[in-house]
């Protein structure tokens, strides 16, 4: 992978990587493993930030939670489209919102923190929503490839060396499931604002120690619980066209499948799911032409698959669960 920018290099793209790796990591670190000073990479991370579309934010993992996750098709009147995904942008709960089908679809992740918050989208708000025609909703069963397995790993932007070196330390060992306690809430506040905030940032959020937040934030990440996520324009890496595939396979091929389309460079995100479909992909390539490339080829002589439907996204209105940092 290189850079396709006027504005950015191939130092912009390693840092990427290296947040990727450890969206925490100082400055001195990740310029130590780059090989460049650290005023040098705090110079390329806010103008990432200002001109990329960077953002470092802390994700709660729904799967490793044991919470719902759902993917849903709504199928909208044309000229509403935009407005119906800049409303659902607007909530906490949602994620990865998208334009697609000429705009007349909207298409978005949902991680509902209870069940009442699911019922109340899912059975309440959506089906109210006059503009609305239809809605599909296909729940994660399991994760193949996404959430904190960043897409720049499968380029080896970096090599073992660097990311080894980029790691973040092991934390204390996770015992029981993952969970997030009410305490926690203050701490992850911060940090779904903003996941590079500052020790003592947190500290004065929380109230507690800057040893106990240490402490804390350590066990939640060692855990599962929560990730550090890396947003940024893939535009800037001149990859233009992102589709939601949604794909079905007989029953003894979806694990083979997914596990084969996990591997593949194009493919940033799929799962299996219910619903009418039980694969769902997400596909960045840097053109309709690799799009195409890419379906009548790796993907398409997949054995197993039995249906496949591309649905390129016109617009993109929302990666991450939370609005954009001012830092």
């Amino acid at each position: 992978m290189r850079m396709e920018s006027d504005s950015f290099d191939e130092l912009d793209l390693g840092l990427l990587d290296a947040l990727e790796v450890n969206g925490r990591a100082s400055f001195s670190r990740i310029g130590a493993v780059l090989g460049v000073s650290d005023q040098t990479v705090a110079r390329r991370y806010r103008r990432l930030c200002a001109e990329g579309g960077l953002r470092v934010v802390a994700v709660r993992d729904a799967e490793r939670l044991g919470q719902d996750h759902w993917t849903l098709r709504l199928r909208c009147v044309p000229d509403s489209s935009a407005a119906i995904a800049d409303a659902l942008a607007k909530r906490p709960d949602t994620n990865w919102i998208g334009v697609a089908s000429g705009g007349t679809e909207v298409i978005l992740g949902t991680r509902p923190r209870s069940p009442g918050a699911r019922d109340d989208l899912l059975l309440g708000k959506l089906p109210r929503t006059p503009r609305v025609l239809e809605i599909h909703a296909h729940q994660m069963l399991h994760r193949f490839y996404g959430g904190p397995s960043g897409w720049l790993r499968k380029f080896g932007v970096l090599s073992d060396e660097q990311v080894a070196a980029l790691r973040i330390e092991p934390g204390p060992a996770r015992q029981g499931p993952a969970r997030i306690d009410p305490e926690d809430e203050s701490l992850l506040a911060v940090l779904e604002r903003d996941g590079r905030a500052t020790y003592p940032e947190l500290q004065r959020a929380t109230g507690r120690s800057e040893s106990a937040v240490k402490r804390r934030l350590a066990a939640l990440l060692a855990s599962g619980a929560v990730y550090i996520d890396v947003e940024y324009d893939p535009d800037i890496l001149g990859y233009r066209t992102d589709a939601a595939l949604w794909i079905t396979t007989s029953p003894a091929a979806l694990h083979r499948v997914g596990e084969a389309l996990a591997a593949h460079d194009e493919i940033a995100h799929v799962a299996a799911t219910a619903g009418p479909s039980n694969i769902i992909a997400t596909a960045v390539v840097r053109s309709t032409a690799d799009l195409y490339t890419y379906l009548s080829g790796p993907l398409g002589h997949l054995e197993g698959v039995q249906y496949l439907e591309a649905s390129p996204l016109l617009r993109r209105v929302k990666r991450l669960t939370y609005p954009r940092p001012v830092r």
